[in-house]
């Protein structure tokens, strides 16, 4: 029988919060023609990547990093090891975990499998929606690493899980505590990508932003599209929990300028609500499994500050599920149904 191993990915965070750490990280990061991959010529993308945007935005990233950084590091890496580890008990095949940007890298997992003598690995991207900014990236990424490092290496890969039953069950788990507590209303904050990314992911090239109510109206295009996928969670999340309709709504945050992106804006949302009266609010971001950067200071501090400024009178951003039990509950059943069935 081979010898198979299951593979946790995430995104990744700098090494420390030093400027040079977190330039390296952007350059990674941001120079993957899947994030930003305009304009068309590498050229010119790396003139903006790293010219542009890195000199003016490193500085002010390594300031976000440093007021969520721990002792023991980075929160998202931090989370993830933890997940990691409670996934490990859990299963007697091999869990490794690698981050698409940075440290533990890909290639380093890898060559730990091969190591090991595992000839199938599953990746579980921790991405519950498509997106080929996050998990369209990181699964070529592997495949790519993979040719080169081990070509003999068989690569499965969980698909985007936005609608699965089990993964609903664990996200309204872990958010019942906070929905228990006396809220006015619930924003569903999802990061946003470029209204661009959505036609371009579209092959049939006639229903993303072109059909009325195209998130809602059944299409293949579903299955690559971020917008339908989000959409998807969000209302299978409030008939699970029973929610208002009245009382929640979507929003998109950590826009960049330049061209159109996926509206409602969360810090516009802020405002809107508050002044609606909508003083007690609660923010969920269930794009994110693990918290993070866009979490833990763009929400969690820099959204209550907003919020309060707007007129909101109280603030409360629901943790991700990072290690919570019901969600390595989920890990592990998708996990061991691939081992059962290989």
């Amino acid at each position: 029988m081979p010898k198979l191993a299951i593979l946790l990915l995430n995104l990744g965070s700098p090494d420390s919060t030093s400027v040079p750490d977190v330039k390296r990280y952007l350059r990674e990061f941001l120079g993957d023609e899947r994030v930003i991959d305009k304009p068309d010529s590498a050229f010119l993308r790396g003139i903006l990547v790293n010219g542009i945007i890195i000199p003016f935005r490193a500085k002010n990233s390594s300031h976000a990093y440093s007021t969520i950084w721990t002792e023991q590091g980075s929160p998202l890496i931090v989370t993830s090891k933890l997940a990691h580890a409670a996934l490990q008990k859990r299963t007697s095949a091999p869990v490794d975990l690698a981050m698409n940007y940075g440290n533990p890298s890909i290639p380093d997992a890898l060559r730990r499998l091969v190591a090991a003598g595992v000839e199938e690995v599953l990746l579980f991207p921790q991405y519950p929606h498509y997106a080929m900014s996050s998990w369209e990236t990181v699964v070529a990424k592997v495949h790519r690493e993979a040719a080169t490092l081990a070509p003999k290496l068989k690569v499965e890969s969980i698909l985007p899980f936005y609608a699965d039953p089990d993964y609903i069950d664990a996200l309204v788990a872990s958010a019942r505590p906070y929905l228990a507590q006396p809220h006015d209303h619930l924003l569903f904050s999802y990061h946003s990508i470029p209204q661009r990314h959505l036609t371009k992911a579209d092959s049939s090239k006639a229903h993303c932003l072109t059909v009325a109510d195209c998130c809602n109206s059944c299409s293949p295009a579903h299955a690559t599209c971020y917008k339908a996928q989000v959409t998807r969670t969000t209302h299978l999340f409030a008939q699970r929990a029973g929610l208002d309709p009245a009382r929640w709504s979507i929003a998109f945050q950590s826009r960049i300028a330049g061209e159109p992106w996926l509206t409602p804006y969360t810090d516009f949302e802020y405002k809107r609500l508050a002044a609606e009266g909508r003083s007690r609010l609660l923010v969920i971001t269930p794009a994110f499994v693990t918290d993070c950067l866009e979490t833990l200071e763009e929400i969690r501090v820099r959204g209550a500050e907003e919020f309060t400024a707007a007129g909101g009178k109280s603030f409360t951003h629901i943790p991700c599920l990072n290690d919570h039990p019901a969600y390595i509950d989920f890990l592990a059943k998708r996990t061991r149904e691939w081992l059962d069935r290989n």
